[in-house]
Order: C-alpha cells, then sequence, then structure tokens
C-alpha cells in the first residue's frame, strides 16, 4: 500500500525493510536502520514493514519522514477518512479503539521513565466523537495556478508547503462550509492567495459562527465574541482567544476536577478566561490568576457573570509564579500550564506550603510527569485520568489528583 506525498527524498529499503517496533508520544512509528540510526515515520504503525519512506527531516542521529509503501499491513489500519490527515489528524490510519489503547500506554511510558511507576491511571475517557469535534480551525489559503483561484489548504506536515483540500473531518461541519462560501466570495472578486494569511473560523455549541481572514501586513481583526455554556454556566471568549476546542470533553474533565474540590478556598492558575475555577466552585474563595491581558479581560467578564452568589471571586493579572503568597495549606491549588509545565518556583512553593491537594491539567503528558516526580515528595498521587480531547491525533491531555499523605 502506498500514499502520496510531495517530499523529494525517497529512500527504498525494500531489500531490508525496516519494522515498525511501536508507536511514540510524538505520534510516529519508531524503526531502527541497519547503523542503528532512529527513523520516525508517519503513516507507519507497530508490526508493519516499511520498504519505502519520505524523509521530512534529517540530523546525524535520527531521521523523520513518511511512509510511502507498507508491506504487512497492522491489522489496526484502517482507511483515513481526509486526503489531508497527516496535516491534521496523523492518527486516522488507527482504529479509534486502537488509538485509546495506545495513548494510554504511551502515557503509562512517560510515567515510568521518571521513575512513576504503577500508578493508578485510568483508562482514556473519551465521549466517543473521533470526528467533527473541533470548535476552531485555522486554514492556510493556496493559490491554484491552473485555475487562478484560492482554495482552502493546510500545511504539510514537515514542509511548509501547502496542500490544498476538499474535505477536512476534525471541525464542526458549519466550520468547514463556511469556510468554502468565504473562498467562493473570494474568487468570485478576483482575489489573490497571497493577500491572505489565514482564515480562522470559530464555531459555539449553538451552531454560531465568528472569525474571519487575517490579511498580511495588516492588523488583526477584533471579531464578534462568543458565548457557552459550561456545566450550567455562561462563559464568553474571543474566537481568536484561547478556549478549549472540544467542549464535551472538556466538561468530562470538569466533572472529575470538580469531585475533588473539599476546601472553601481554592487558588485556580493559569487561569486563562477562568473556565476551570468558576466551573467547579460554588462557594467559599476562588482566587484566578491569569497573565495574558486579554484573557484576563475575559476572566474578569465571566467571573462577574458568575451564577454562584456565595463564591467571593478574585481575578488577578500575573504570572502564576509570581504570586506564591496565594498558595496557602488551607487551600485547593488548580494548575493547567502551558506545554512547558509549571514554573520550578511554583513547585518549590508547594512542596514549602502544602496546599491540602493539588489538581493538575496538562496538555503534556511528558511535562507533567517531570513536575509530578518532583511532587511526589510529599504528594500522593491520587489518581491519575487522561481525557481524549483530540481524537485522530497523538494529543492527549490528563488531570492529576494529588493530596497530602
Amino acid at each position: 500500500m502506498a500514499t502520496k506525498s510531495s517530499f523529494s527524498q525517497i529512500i527504498n529499503v525494500s531489500a531490508s525493510p525496516l519494522q515498525i517496533n511501536s508507536l511514540v508520544p510524538g505520534g510516529q512509528g519508531i524503526a531502527t536502520a541497519p547503523n542503528g540510526q532512529k527513523i520516525f515515520l508517519w503513516n507507519a504503525l507497530p508490526g508493519e514493514a516499511i520498504l519505502e519512506y519520505q524523509v521530512t527531516k534529517r540530523k546525524t542521529h535520527y531521521l523523520e519522514g513518511v511512509a510511502t509503501k507498507i508491506s504487512c499491513p497492522s491489522s489496526h489500519r484502517i482507511e483515513p477518512r481526509d486526503d489531508c490527515f497527516l496535516s491534521t489528524s496523523p492518527w486516522q490510519i488507527l482504529s479509534y479503539q486502537f488509538e485509546l489503547e495506545q495513548k494510554l500506554q504511551l502515557l503509562q511510558e512517560q510515567f515510568r521513565q521518571v521513575g512513576l511507576s504503577n500508578l493508578p491511571i485510568s483508562p482514556v475517557q473519551t465521549d466517543g466523537q473521533d470526528f467533527f469535534y473541533r470548535n476552531k480551525m485555522e486554514y492556510s489559503l493556496y493559490w491554484d495556478h491552473s485555475t487562478n483561484q484560492i482554495q482552502l489548504a493546510f500545511h504539510q506536515r514537515g514542509s511548509h508547503r501547502k496542500l490544498p483540500i476538499t474535505t477536512s473531518s476534525l471541525e464542526h461541519p458549519k466550520i468547514f462550509q463556511a469556510a468554502q462560501e468565504i473562498i467562493q466570495n473570494l474568487n468570485n472578486q478576483g482575489a489573490e492567495a497571497r493577500t491572505y494569511q489565514s482564515l480562522l473560523l470559530r464555531c459555539n455549541q449553538n451552531g454560531q459562527l465568528a472569525g474571519g481572514l487575517f490579511e498580511n501586513h495588516q492588523p488583526h481583526p477584533k471579531f464578534t465574541n462568543l458565548s457557552d455554556y459550561i456545566l450550567g454556566s455562561e462563559y464568553f471568549y474571543s474566537p481568536n482567544g484561547f478556549f478549549q476546542i472540544n467542549l464535551p470533553v472538556y466538561e468530562m474533565a470538569l466533572r472529575a476536577i470538580s469531585e475533588q474540590i473539599k476546601s472553601s478556598k481554592v487558588v485556580d492558575l493559569y487561569a486563562g478566561v477562568g473556565t476551570i475555577g468558576l466551573s467547579v466552585t460554588k462557594s467559599g474563595q476562588l482566587i484566578s490568576v491569569e497573565s495574558n491581558p486579554a484573557a484576563y479581560q475575559e476572566l474578569v467578564r465571566n467571573a462577574a457573570n458568575s451564577p454562584h452568589s456565595s463564591l467571593k471571586i478574585q481575578p488577578v493579572l500575573a504570572k502564576s509564579e509570581e504570586v506564591l503568597d496565594f498558595i496557602q495549606s488551607d487551600c485547593t491549588v488548580i494548575v493547567d500550564p502551558p506545554r512547558a509545565g509549571c514554573d520550578i518556583k511554583l513547585l518549590a512553593r508547594f512542596l514549602s506550603e502544602l496546599p491540602s491537594s493539588i489538581i493538575y491539567l496538562s496538555c503534556n503528558p511528558a511535562t507533567q510527569a517531570r513536575d509530578l516526580a518532583i511532587l511526589q515528595e510529599k504528594y500522593i498521587i491520587e489518581r491519575i485520568i487522561p481525557f481524549n480531547f483530540f481524537p485522530r491525533t497523538p494529543h492527549l491531555e490528563t488531570v492529576a489528583l494529588l493530596s497530602q499523605p
């Protein structure tokens, strides 16, 4: 079997096929060349033999590429829904059950690598919606020289080249439909793709759309805000700001978090527009800390809109590691850091002040594992709950529940 790609360097290894041993957290299949060099390949699953691949990155000790000819296809391989799957969702080639199993195995291995074995890790939580779940998508614009028209596009994985698309199955169908209509209007006007940086569209759960085109060398436009209900509370957000992409699964994670709120004082760090703390804290005191001014303004608005009259809310504009005094022994701390994980000063404060419980939502299990290896000195890791926020991709979000011994 084969897949098309326009990368130039093709390596034929049919005389000594590469054996894919496993998947790695980044999502590729890994093989070892006869000279010992590691090769990371997209479109390759465990147990498959690779006869040919195209190189996308060459380093001294490893290569990255895309498998283009495969023998002995895995029994877990399925036909991808979209031609552009390598750009947006490279795990479209896995059966969904196998995807969930692989994500759990990779998560366990990431914790094992930092010395955290035999943790109580739940199966990967999912709502079963593996396509059409994204409420936001950003497209590139491609100029077709044969027709002199603009087409929607994504960037090819491992390349700056644009890949024109005719289908895309991750986002809400209304988003793709609206994107096609915008492109058609541009073509009717005789516009050129080089005028535009990208097209961003967002859709709330009621199907209301917002967003638009970003023009090159022009300030980004201010789009109409959207709102969504999360666990019964309404939240406002900018289409091009930070807001969760998969709200049904996000609500599943929030329910798991809310069950762990057992103190009257909650400190919500890296709070964004406030959806975690405001959704799971119903009474007492909530301190929400956010460093991005635009997100902070939405946080203030959402706090003012809270339906919980017995909840005292204090929004704080600051970096989480710069307001350490809020972290005391009598509070529950929620952290949802960026991919880099928690700042070391923040971890040190946890270990010195010992808040009663820590709830750690992570978009990067590798840095979460690193941080938990530090915190286990004085905390019990009660449970790790993975959530499949991004089906058909290698990405996984996890909630770690920590308590005092």
